[in-house]
């Protein structure tokens, strides 16, 4: 391990920081990256690269449905609505999408 940390270390710096390119480039470091952190990436797409932002929301509730066993057609439909009102409304999406993600055993801080 280098003396900056542990390449997850490092990518939840970058996160912090908000830069996306940081992100992508401390990500491909990972071997994989789980849920809770795919949807800090996908917030921080909407934020910074509108244009794979759909793709990015449509990937994640992709896995979501996957990879959480209790979800189902409701709870992505509220995910989705989520992703929808985030550029005009982001705190409430926010709210909306950690009240779902705590709902089905998910940490998430955004």
């Amino acid at each position: 391990m280098s003396i900056k940390g542990s390449p997850y270390a490092r990518f939840r710096r970058a996160l912090a920081l908000g830069k996306l390119s940081l992100v992508y480039a401390a990500a491909a470091e990972l071997p994989a990256i789980n849920l809770h952190d795919a949807l800090a990436i996908t917030l921080l797409i909407e934020a910074q690269d509108n244009d794979r932002y759909d793709r990015a929301v449509v990937r994640w509730l992709g896995r979501f449905a996957l990879e959480v066993p209790t979800v189902g057609i409701e709870d992505l439909r509220r995910a989705l609505l989520a992703f929808q009102a985030l550029p005009e409304n982001p705190d409430g999406a926010r709210q909306a999408l950690r009240d779902l993600c705590a709902a089905h055993g998910l940490r998430l801080v955004v």
